[in-house]
Formats: structure tokens, C-alpha cells, sequence
């Protein structure tokens, strides 16, 4: 791997600006949870429907990241940026002025659409910036980022819901935008190669159709069987159309992703770890929140409190482990932390009930989170740092594509175990309270989160601290001044 990195006037501030917009649109990914309850209240929807303003999130991001690794090479760094912060912007001022809730789901679309460009942008522009030497810090940072913008999300949203009402959650989020798209407009420098390949439409057709079509069927889970053909339809089609879409890839001169990646065995098991982490952090970002606030009767803002000291540890530990990444490598830190992600799972899987001590709750989070943030950056960084230079937009945008999709796979599950779990108990016990139900629900639902840190521990076995990586040879280092004008 060269340790050669792109000189910029300021690396530092453009990191910031692209951390700290990707951080808003992942915050923006869970941010709505807190608020579901009021949501559905307010405008007469199910649980069911009100979802979608999360799994629609997810749903564009990934179908959007794919296309990112095509875009980054037709379009030039500061356009992408600048480009993703205006939409991210739009789209935020559409949802507080939200009159329903088709104009508020419309409006994170278009925020959604703003994230998906910004996500994998900063992640191969670090890779550019910075050389490899001081990837473990600055990944940690930004592992920090991936990990603390949805779990932050319930957090920060359960105080401004209680103080100021749910809009201002996307009021808030854009007078930030404004800011860093002033910022940008200033700082952003072009670091990447713009080589303009030829679109192939099929391609990203097979790739919209895929992905949307399977977290469209999940989504739908929640409200029909899986016998429903609105449910095995979407399904099949989706699966269908992906497996079209990676023939297509592997047979095509310039692919419009790359999917000679998953060659490298670290990389592929590194995103496979990430993907299991995202789909944990997402699927109990919007249980806990129902659970809070549903079961245990606590207000929007104390619900918030409860997750806080899990973000907290969260926010210290991931500089820490980035800084200790370089020296130490990442096998202690995945193996460490899966062993800590099955424990805190199995605590929620014991003490969830219609009466437990919240600080029950508390501790079981700050110990799920503290794992999950010795997994997620080492499984990332050791991904990424495998590939060659000329595979850094196409690691990202699989990496980023998938980390949505299980996002949304997360969500959408989630969902529909906690739908299956009230049902069970309604059907054994019709006599339950209604925060019994819910507490059986969630209950219900972490008995899969808990399955899939038992994965997470399996596959961290196999991590290896060192693997010697061949530069490709047609690795072009220096990139050319016109571009960076």
C-alpha cells in the first residue's frame, strides 16, 4: 500500500467538512425514531407506515451509493460536496414544513439523496488525503462518525422533541448545512481523477431495481406475510435483479462497481462485520425508543438521557481505538469487542419487560455500544487498507452501499419481529397491558440482534492482524494538476 497521499492546503478542514455532513445525514437516519410515536399521532399513521420514514432513508441511500463509485469519476470533488450539501439542505427545509406525510417522507428522500453522495465521497477522499501511516486515527474518527450519527440520532431528537417539536430537528440540521456548504464552497479542494467512463444504464437500472426491490420486501414485512405477493414479488425481484447486476459487473471492461474487491478475503469479511454492526446499531436505534417511551412510560427527553451515556462511550473510545489501531492492529479489538456485543445483547434479551429499572437498560446499552465501537472502525480500517489505490472508490461504494442496505435490512426487521412478537403474545395472553405487549415485542425483536452478534463473534475469529497487500501496478499516484485546479 503507498503511503503517498494528495497534498491539500487544509486535509484537516476537509476532513471536518465531510465528516461532519456525513455525520448529519446519518444522524438524520434515526433522528425521526423518538418522534414516531407523535408522528403517528399526529398524522394518523401505523407503526407500519411511519417506518418508512427510516427504511425510505435507507431504501435511497442504497440504491444511491453504488452509483457514487460512477459519479466520483464524472464529477469532480468540490461538485460533489457542495452538490450533496444543497440537496441535504433542501431536503431537510421540505420535512419541517412538512403539511403530511407524503411531503415529510418527500423531504428525506431528497435529504437522503444528499447523504448517499456525501457518504462515500468522504470516505475515499480521506483515503486520498491522508497516508496510510495516519488512516488508524483518522478512520477511528470517522468510524466515530458512521457509528455515532444514528445512534445519536434517538439522543439528541428526544430533547429537541420535548423542548421545541419534532421539525426542529430538521430546522436545526439546516442552519448546519448552510454552514458547512459556505465552508465548502471556501475549502473543499478536487483530489479525485475524473475519467468520465461510460454510463451503462443497465447497470445502474439492475442496481436500482436490486436493492430497492429487497428493502422494499422487508419494509413491507411488517405489515403482510411473507405469502403476500407484495412481499415474495418485491423479494424476488430484487434478488433477481442483483444477481443480474453482479454477472453484468464481472463481464463489463469498466464495471460500475468493481466487484474484484471482494478478491481481497480481509476486505470481504471486514464489510461483512461492518454490515452485521450497522444492521445491530440500526435495529436497536428504533427499538429502544419505542421500548423507552411505549413500555416504561418515560418522556421523549428521558428516553434520549437513557441512550446517552452508550453514545458517550461510543464518542471516547473511538479516537482511542483508532490510535491504538496503528500499533496494535485490529484482531485483539474485534475479537475483544464481539465477546462484549454478546454480552450486552444477551443482558437485553433477560431483563426487557413492561417494569424494568431503566438503569437496567442503561448499562445494557453503554456495554452493547462499548463492543460495537472496537469492531466497527478495526473492521473498516483493516477492509480498506487491502485494497490497492485504484479500488478505494470501488471498496467504498460496495462497503457504503451494503452498510445502507443493512441499515434498512435492520430497520425493516426490526419491525416486523417486534409487529410478530406483540401479535404472539395477544394471542396467548388477550388480557395484557399495552406496555406488556410492547415490552414482548421488543423483547421479541432482540432475540434476532442477539443471533447476529453471535456472527459477529464467529466471523471475528477469522481476522487477521497482518496481510501483506501488493501495490497494483496500475496505480497512478500522482494525480493530475488540472483536476485539482
Amino acid at each position: 500500500m503507498s503511503n503517498t497521499a494528495v497534498n491539500v492546503n487544509n486535509p484537516k478542514m476537509m476532513a471536518f467538512i465531510l465528516m461532519f455532513g456525513t455525520f448529519i445525514g446519518l444522524f438524520g437516519e434515526t433522528a425521526l425514531n423518538m418522534a414516531l410515536s407523535n408522528i403517528m399521532e399526529q398524522f394518523s399513521i401505523y407503526a407500519s407506515t411511519a417506518q418508512w420514514l427510516t427504511t425510505g432513508y435507507l431504501l435511497v441511500l442504497a440504491i444511491l451509493v453504488p452509483v457514487s463509485a460512477l459519479l466520483m469519476k464524472w464529477f469532480s470533488t468540490r461538485q460533489l460536496v457542495i452538490g450533496g450539501l444543497i440537496l441535504s439542505l433542501l431536503g431537510t427545509i421540505l420535512a419541517a414544513l412538512a403539511l403530511d406525510f407524503i411531503m415529510l417522507l418527500m423531504g428525506r428522500v431528497v435529504q437522503a439523496i444528499g447523504t448517499g453522495i456525501l457518504i462515500p465521497v468522504m470516505t475515499s477522499v480521506l483515503l486520498i488525503i491522508f497516508p496510510v501511516h495516519k488512516r488508524g486515527v483518522v478512520m477511528g474518527i470517522m468510524g466515530l462518525v458512521i457509528t455515532l450519527g444514528p445512534a445519536l440520532g434517538p439522543t439528541l431528537s428526544g430533547v429537541i422533541i420535548s423542548t421545541l417539536g419534532w421539525p426542529y430537528i430538521f430546522w436545526i440540521s439546516a442552519i448546519l448545512y448552510i454552514l458547512l456548504t459556505i465552508s465548502a464552497i471556501i475549502k473543499i479542494e478536487n483530489v479525485s481523477e475524473i475519467t468520465k467512463p461510460k454510463i451503462d444504464f443497465t447497470s445502474v437500472g439492475l442496481s436500482t431495481v436490486g436493492f430497492g426491490g429487497l428493502i422494499y420486501a422487508l419494509a413491507t414485512m411488517a405489515a403482510a406475510p411473507i405469502t403476500s405477493p407484495q412481499v415474495w414479488g418485491p423479494l424476488l425481484i430484487g434478488i433477481i435483479s442483483l444477481l443480474l447486476f453482479g454477472l453484468r459487473q464481472t463481464r463489463m471492461d469498466q464495471p460500475m462497481v468493481n466487484l474484484s474487491v471482494f478478491k481481497y478475503p480481509m476486505f470481504t469479511l471486514g464489510t461483512v462485520m461492518m454490515f452485521l454492526g450497522i444492521l445491530m446499531i440500526l435495529s436497536t436505534g428504533i427499538l429502544l425508543p419505542l421500548y423507552l417511551k411505549g413500555a416504561l412510560l418515560l418522556t421523549a427527553m428521558m428516553a434520549g438521557l437513557v441512550l446517552l451515556p452508550g453514545n458517550a462511550v461510543n464518542f471516547v473510545l473511538s479516537p482511542i481505538v483508532g490510535a491504538l489501531f496503528d500499533k496494535f492492529g485490529p484482531r485483539f479489538f474485534v475479537i475483544t469487542g464481539s465477546v462484549i456485543i454478546v454480552i450486552g445483547n444477551i443482558m437485553f434479551i433477560t431483563v426487557i419487560s413492561a417494569s424494568t429499572p431503566v438503569w437496567q437498560i442503561l448499562v445494557a446499552f453503554m456495554i452493547l455500544f462499548f463492543g460495537l465501537t472496537m469492531v466497527m472502525m478495526p473492521s473498516q480500517t483493516n477492509a480498506l487498507n487491502q485494497l490497492p489505490r485504484e479500488l478505494y472508490s470501488d471498496g467504498s461504494a460496495a462497503m457504503n452501499t451494503l452498510n445502507q442496505v443493512a441499515g434498512a435490512a435492520g430497520t425493516a426487521i426490526a419491525i416486523t419481529l417486534f409487529t410478530a412478537g406483540q401479535n404472539s403474545l395477544l394471542a396467548s395472553t388477550p388480557t395484557a397491558s399495552e406496555p406488556e405487549i410492547l415490552a414482548a415485542g421488543i423483547q421479541y425483536a432482540f432475540y434476532f440482534v442477539g443471533g447476529i452478534s453471535v456472527l459477529v463473534l464467529l466471523f471475528s475469529l477469522f481476522v487477521k492482524s497482518k496481510v501483506e497487500v501488493k501495490e497494483s501496478s496500475k496505480v497512478t499516484v500522482k494525480v493530475a494538476e488540472s483536476v485539482r485546479k
